[in-house]
C-alpha cells in the first residue's frame, strides 16, 4: 500500500468512526491487575502500583500508598497529575505552597513544578489514585521526570527548616 493509500484509509476511518463497535478490552480494571513497582526502580519510597490494563492512549493510572509518617520523593515532571485521595490525610508541597488534603480530596500538580506528598495520618497509610497525562507527552516526545530525592522543597532551594 502506498503512503497516499494509507493516508486515504486513515481519512476514511476518521470520517466513518464507529466507537461503539470498536471498544477496547479492559474497560473495567481489577485491583488484582495492579503491577506494584520496586521503589529502587522508581526512586520513590512510597508504594506505586501501575494500572496497566486501562486502555487509555493519553493518560496513565497509578495507585500510590504513602506509609505512616512518610513521604514520597521531591519530584517534577512535564505532565499534569491529579491525585484523588482514597484514604488517609496529609499535605503536599507544590512549589512554595504547603496544602493539606484528606479522604475525598483531589490534589492537582501543574507541569514541571517541584512537589512532594506527605502522609500525616496517625493510624493509616494514605492511599491515592493518580492520573497523569504522561502518555500524551510521551507520544509527542516531551515526557520528562526529575527527582531531587527525599528532601523538602525548602531543602532543595538551600533553605533550612527552623
Amino acid at each position: 500500500m502506498s503512503s497516499f493509500e494509507e493516508w486515504l484509509e486513515q481519512a476514511r476511518r476518521a470520517k466513518h468512526f464507529e466507537p461503539d463497535s470498536d471498544l477496547p478490552d479492559g474497560l473495567v480494571s481489577s485491583d488484582a491487575d495492579t503491577a506494584w513497582l520496586d521503589p529502587k526502580m522508581t526512586g520513590n519510597p512510597t508504594r506505586i502500583g501501575v494500572l496497566l490494563n486501562v486502555p487509555a492512549r493519553t493518560m496513565e493510572f497509578y495507585v500510590q500508598e504513602i506509609p505512616l509518617a512518610s513521604a514520597g520523593d521531591l519530584q517534577r515532571h512535564a505532565h499534569e497529575s491529579v491525585h484523588y485521595v482514597i484514604s488517609g490525610s496529609g499535605h503536599s508541597e507544590i512549589g512554595p505552597r504547603s496544602l493539606t488534603w484528606k479522604q475525598g480530596d483531589l490534589v492537582y500538580t501543574p507541569p514541571w513544578v517541584w512537589h512532594r506528598h506527605y502522609n500525616d495520618s496517625p493510624d493509616t497509610a494514605a492511599k491515592m489514585l493518580l492520573v497523569e497525562n504522561s502518555k500524551l507527552l510521551e507520544l509527542l516526545g516531551l515526557h520528562q521526570r526529575e527527582s531531587a530525592g527525599e528532601i523538602s522543597y525548602d531543602e532543595h532551594l538551600g533553605r533550612t527548616s527552623s
